[in-house]
């Protein structure tokens, strides 16, 4: 088996590069980013790319048509990817998460490639009060990050011939990752209870939000790149998580405070109703991938992110302006002159991945 993960230089990649190393030792394992957040690391003491066989370096917008040759699965992670940063870059959103993600499979299709995973997201569910959202519910995006992921999948099953193609429409991601990310919701509590001993939940609290450990994503990454057609058809967008990880923000935030002594919690509770709210029914995966279900528990999450943040010596009272926030750091490279607007590099010199085509690579074979 040969597979290639695009955006395996990210929070979710650098996490489903190990796993599928360690689950499958024999197979080849490529690597392609662009490197926005190489630098985004936590304490790790070796890269996490010491588990490819090889790492290229290029931009998802201009990966040759015939770079796809030779492989069994193709994993495509790469995105702008959260509201914040399509909002900041709603046409690179749409150029990265949509156009290229359907340029790259319709490559990989006539390439020969066997399956081909996106990571989609449950955030095209939109405002979806009421009963949990099955993936035969109406999708509703609000946002220019939801858009994109629906268009992709839409697009995707209009792609002819064998390829299997698996849409993982992922739950809000959490947990301990090589490289952080703390502008998500259980994250940012965890950090803020470990750097202010404060949680301040803006809304009173309620809404609910389905979540996924990092850990749990990669786990279903590797379900998919070996996943038949006869098992849930060729083309199949699955809303992939744990029903038990239906959690509303008040007990997340409540559940962090109490695994940090010490850490006080303010609710406002007289806050207006936040319409984002969306619990999402997981009973497909359930029945698709038993032997791929979510492991983590909310606290396992918790206290996960609590270690590695104390094994950093995380302190930081203004991580909101940090490299873990992930609309920070492009607009730091974009400050620095390293990235345009259109988040492409423009700076050429030894620090910066700026001269590095999708042609280059760096060989990590022992």
């Amino acid at each position: 088996m040969k597979i290639l993960v695009i955006g395996n230089m990210g929070y979710v990649g650098s996490v489903v590069v190990r796993e599928l190393a360690l689950r499958h030792p024999s197979a080849t394992l490529h690597g392609y980013d662009t490197a926005y957040f190489a630098h985004c690391l936590t304490n790790a003491e070796l890269l996490p790319e010491r588990y490819l066989d090889q790492q290229f370096m290029g931009d998802v917008r201009d990966i040759p048509a015939d770079f796809f040759e030779g492989y069994t699965a193709v994993v495509q992670l790469a995105a702008i990817s959260n509201d914040p940063m399509g909002d900041r870059f709603a046409a690179v959103t749409a150029e990265v998460n949509q156009q290229a993600t359907v340029e790259i499979a319709k490559a990989a299709a006539q390439a020969g490639v066997e399956n081909f995973v996106f990571a989609s997201s449950c955030s095209i569910y939109g405002i979806a009060l009421g009963a949990p959202r099955s993936e035969l519910d109406p999708v509703a995006p609000v946002t220019a990050y939801a858009c994109s992921k629906i268009a992709a999948e839409e697009a995707l099953a209009g792609i002819g011939g064998d390829m299997v193609i698996t849409s993982l429409r992922f739950a809000t991601a959490c947990g301990m990752s090589e490289r952080l990310r703390l502008d998500l919701v259980l994250n940012d509590f965890v950090a803020c209870a470990l750097s202010q001993q404060h949680i301040t939940v803006l809304s009173d609290g309620s809404p609910w939000r389905p979540l996924i450990d990092v850990s749990d994503m990669a786990r279903a990454v590797d379900w998919a790149v070996q996943r038949k057609p006869e098992n849930g058809g060729r083309i199949l967008n699955i809303n992939t998580g744990s029903n038990e990880r239906n959690h509303q923000v008040r007990d997340l935030a409540t559940a962090v405070a109490k695994a940090v002594p010490g850490t006080t919690l303010s609710i406002n509770t007289q806050a207006p109703a936040d319409s984002r709210s969306y619990q999402v029914d997981f009973s497909l995966f359930a029945k698709l991938a038993p032997e791929h279900q979510p492991q983590m528990t909310l606290i396992d999450s918790i206290m996960g992110l609590i270690n590695g943040l104390k094994s950093m010596e995380f302190s930081d009272t203004q991580f909101r302006a940090s490299r873990y926030m992930r609309l920070h750091a492009l607009q730091a490279h974009i400050t620095a002159h390293r990235l345009s607007e259109n988040l492409r590099w423009q700076m050429c010199d030894a620090v910066t991945p700026s001269a590095l085509s999708a042609a280059t690579h760096i060989n990590l074979e022992a």
